[in-house]
């Protein structure tokens, strides 16, 4: 699936849904919300990435981040993939890297 061209690069707002591209890296030493790299927001996780459990572990962890319920998060695509698209409703905390508009 291709990428969706975002408004600041590797996010959107779409009313109260934060739009974000991410740049999974899986089997990292911690879990860890990065830079910016490119149109995609780094964020490694200690999972390994066995059938899409990475990913699973990787919106647990940013639940957190961002202070909400894990069904509040789409995995709109990139399940099994580090290039993914995730759709998030009404985030209560957000990283620096991204404002709300």
């Amino acid at each position: 699936m291709k990428a969706k061209n975002l408004k600041h690069l590797f996010y959107e707002w779409q009313g109260d849904i934060l739009v974000l591209n991410i740049l999974g890296t899986p089997a990292a030493k911690r879990d860890v919300v990065g830079k910016v790299k490119g149109n995609q927001l780094k964020v490694s996780v200690k999972a390994q990435p066995v059938a899409g459990r990475a990913t699973d572990y990787m919106v647990a962890f940013l639940a957190k981040e961002f202070g909400i319920k894990i069904s509040d998060f789409e995995v709109v695509y990139g399940r099994e993939s580090i290039h993914k698209q995730l759709r998030i409703k009404a985030p209560k905390k957000l990283p620096k890297e991204i404002k709300y508009e």
